[in-house]
């Protein structure tokens, strides 16, 4: 199977050098505190990459080659079933976003990646957090974590994708992703619920009924 180049992202050097990495330092040190040597590593490999409004980082077929952190705005990943797209996840600010797959083998990606806001990301390549692991012993359990969280967010979503109620299902999104619910098209809500645009905004409808 022939397969597709990476994306190449835009890359943004910030100004005086080296980008901010302070931010995703601060949540990777609430999983396991980096040494002054990772952080160093960090600042000089990783990159600040943007993104419009409905561009894609990630597109089904490609090798992934990066590893992003989100600093600003709202990602989704989606699939295509024909002509209908199928919201698979969505995660924003301060989250970690890539093609598991690649991480074993480089495969092809089987899901796009797409911003549905203007999104900046530190990004950093996978060779370079090749080196990352084997320099810095402390970022395996960073990574670990990480990846933790990242398979309970699939354990969350997969439940909600088993639910057969619609309400029941949007009560759950609202449980887990309150913060998303008047920030992204609704379209790619029902879409990730497994439900018609029709029937959330039904169940959107009947829940303020009756906070009223």
């Amino acid at each position: 199977m022939l397969r597709k180049p990476a994306l190449q992202p835009k890359m943004y050097p910030e100004a005086g050098g080296s980008p901010d990495v302070s931010s995703v330092i601060t949540i990777l040190n609430y999983f396991h505190p980096l040494s002054e040597g990772a952080v160093n590593f960090l600042k000089e490999h990783a990159f600040i990459v943007s993104f419009n409004k409905g561009e894609l980082l990630l597109e089904e077929g490609r090798v992934c080659e990066h590893i992003y952190f989100i600093k600003k705005g709202v990602v989704r990943g989606f699939i295509r079933e024909g002509k209908k797209d199928i919201t698979t996840w969505i995660t924003a600010e301060g989250e970690m976003v890539s093609s598991i797959l690649t991480f074993e083998g480089k495969g092809p990606a089987i899901e796009n990646m797409q911003a549905i806001e203007d999104c900046e990301l530190l990004a950093l390549t996978l060779a370079d957090l090749e080196i990352l692991y084997e320099q810095f012993p402390e970022f395996n359990i960073v990574s670990r974590k990480l990846l933790q969280r990242y398979y309970s967010d699939a354990e969350r979503r997969a439940f909600i994708a088993r639910l057969t109620n619609a309400e029941t299902k949007y009560k759950q999104f609202l449980t887990r992703y309150s913060h998303f619910s008047n920030r992204i098209p609704l379209t790619y809500i029902a879409s990730f619920l497994g439900i018609t645009l029709e029937t959330l905004s039904r169940v959107r409808r009947k829940l303020s009924m009756r906070k009223i």
